[in-house]
Order: structure tokens, then sequence, then C-alpha cells
């Protein structure tokens, strides 16, 4: 039984990616093939910190001199519960700080937005040596206060209201895995201070329509009952939007894709059961209208059972 309780112990592997321009890192939960069972709760605490000091102006890598090195650094909470044995449900709030080293432009600080997830076993069987899953997530966020979104790079968020569907294919032979996921994100539009903006023609509203964003990601690694290793590979597209112009800021509404590279680690303490670190990285290999940021980011984890264990 207590060797069962040990794998139950590893609910949550964060993926820090990049999906702005102001490269705030989003923990998410909702990219693994880990569930945690009934009555189960996962208390997480993440710090991410993340920077990068030359961009994509459209394909075009520059640096920013008059904004010197943009950094950003998040703080989240978060839980995860287990509704039954094949679903579970989470919710998160990060609060996020943005910063440039050069310039007079000030940085943001404010809570960013509220996000949640309902993530459902729907397959779960043996095929050959190993063991295919297969996870359909949804999931959702909203801003949790009104920061300004028309202050790229230097925005904490894009502050529209987002809906998002992914699946999650894992297969695992013992302690090795390999997994794939795809996710389609339809994001609302947004309202900016001021009456006029400029994109590729003159918008006489206040009113940004923001196009939607879809990404993949491929993973491999290992996972034991102490310790997990998980090289992970991300592609961010943005299905719409427009190049930022020669010499411009960018702007909430565009093109901005990525594809990032990184690993997460992950260690369960033995002696002390349900607690568990976690830390790892990425780093943006290719974008468009994105900083080339390095990200790292470290956690601590706490699961327990909300029930008398029987």
């Amino acid at each position: 039984m207590k060797h069962s309780l040990l794998y139950f112990y590893r609910c949550c592997i964060v993926v820090a990616c990049c999906l702005t321009f102001s490269d705030y890192a989003q923990a998410q939960t909702d990219a693994d093939a880990l569930m945690i069972p009934k009555n189960y709760v996962c208390a997480a605490g993440v710090y991410t910190h993340s920077q990068w000091d030359h961009y994509w102006e459209g394909t075009f890598k520059r640096d920013a001199p008059n904004l010197g090195t943009v950094s950003s650094n998040s703080y989240m909470l978060g839980f995860v519960y287990g509704l039954t044995n094949k679903i579970n449900v989470s919710i998160a709030l990060p609060y996020v700080t943005t910063n440039a080293s050069a310039g007079t432009l000030r940085g943001e600080r404010n809570l960013q937005d509220v996000s949640a997830y309902v993530k459902w076993l729907a397959v779960k069987q043996e095929i050959g040596k190993g063991l295919l899953s297969f996870h359909a997530i949804l999931s959702g966020s909203i801003p949790a206060t009104n920061y300004e979104a028309d202050f790229l790079p230097l925005s904490i968020g894009l502050h529209s209201k987002n809906i998002a569907l992914r699946g999650l294919l894992n297969y695992q032979v013992n302690q090795f895995f390999v997994a794939g996921a795809a996710q389609y994100i339809r994001r609302g539009n947004i309202n900016i201070d001021r009456n006029s903006y400029y994109t590729t023609e003159m918008h006489y509203t206040n009113e940004v329509k923001m196009p939607d964003v879809s990404n993949f990601l491929v993973s491999a690694g290992f996972r034991s009952l102490q310790f997990n290793a998980e090289a992970v590979l991300t592609k961010v597209t943005t299905l719409g939007g427009f190049d930022i112009r020669k010499n411009d800021m960018p702007f909430p509404s565009n093109k901005m894709n990525s594809t990032l590279a990184g690993v997460i680690l992950k260690y369960s303490f033995q002696k002390i059961a349900g607690l568990e670190l976690t830390a790892g990285g990425n780093y943006v290999l290719k974008g468009r209208n994105v900083g080339q940021a390095r990200t790292i980011y470290g956690g601590v984890y706490y699961v327990f059972n909300t029930r008398k264990a029987k």
C-alpha cells in the first residue's frame, strides 16, 4: 500500500512556456500524464524567472538597447484535487513582476490570471510491454486584476479570457516514457486604454481582436518513485496576428510564435511522505515577435489525503 501511495505523489510536473512577448512564465500542471487519486490534494508553490536581451522583430533577430535585459518573476500558488481516480481539477493564481534594466519604462507588478482545468483519464490500456494512456484536458483563464495589456514587452499578460482543449497521449514501459500533446486555445477580445490603434490598418475602437493559439509538445523521460527527469520540446503558434513594425513596440494581437526546449526534474522525499521538490528550465530556440528567453523555475509540492485513510 505504501508503494502505491508513493506513486500517487508524483502529481504536478511544471512546464513553463513563454506564451507572450513579455515572456511571463505560466506554470502548468495540465501537460503531464499523471493523476492523483480521489480525495487527495496537491498544493504547489512555484517560482519562475525569465529574461531576454534579444528578440525577433517579425523574423529579424535584434537587440533592444533602450530596454537592456527584460525580465519577469512569477510567484504561483495552485491546488490539484482528485475528484475521482480518473478526474482531477485544478486552480492556480500567479503574482507577476516585470522589469527592464535600461531605459525609462517601469515594469508592472500585479496578480495575473486565475487559471483552472479539468483533466480526465479517458483511456488506460496495456499494449505490448507498456501502458498507453490518453487524457483530455479542458482549461480556462480569466484576468484576476485590471492590469494593462497594452504595455508590451513589460505587461504581465494579455488580459484575455481563454478557454482551451488539450489531448495528451502517453506510453510508458517500465520507468521510461514518451508523450505527445496538442492544444487549441480560444482567446477572447480585449479592451485597451486608447480609442484607436494601427495594426495593418487603422482601427477606430478600443477593442482588440485576439488571434487564437495552438501548441504542440513532445516529451520523453524517466519516472521512478523518487526521481523524475523529462525533456520537453514545445511549439507555440499564433493563428493570425501580424508582425511588429520596424522599431515599433509590440502589440497584444501580434503573431507570437516560439519553439522551446526544456527539462524538468523532480525529487520525492521518502521520509516525508507527500513532499516533493521540482526544478527545470527552458530556452526559446526560434521565435517570431517574441524574446529569446531563458527561463528557470523551482517549486515545492505537498500531497495529502483530505479524508482519513482506511
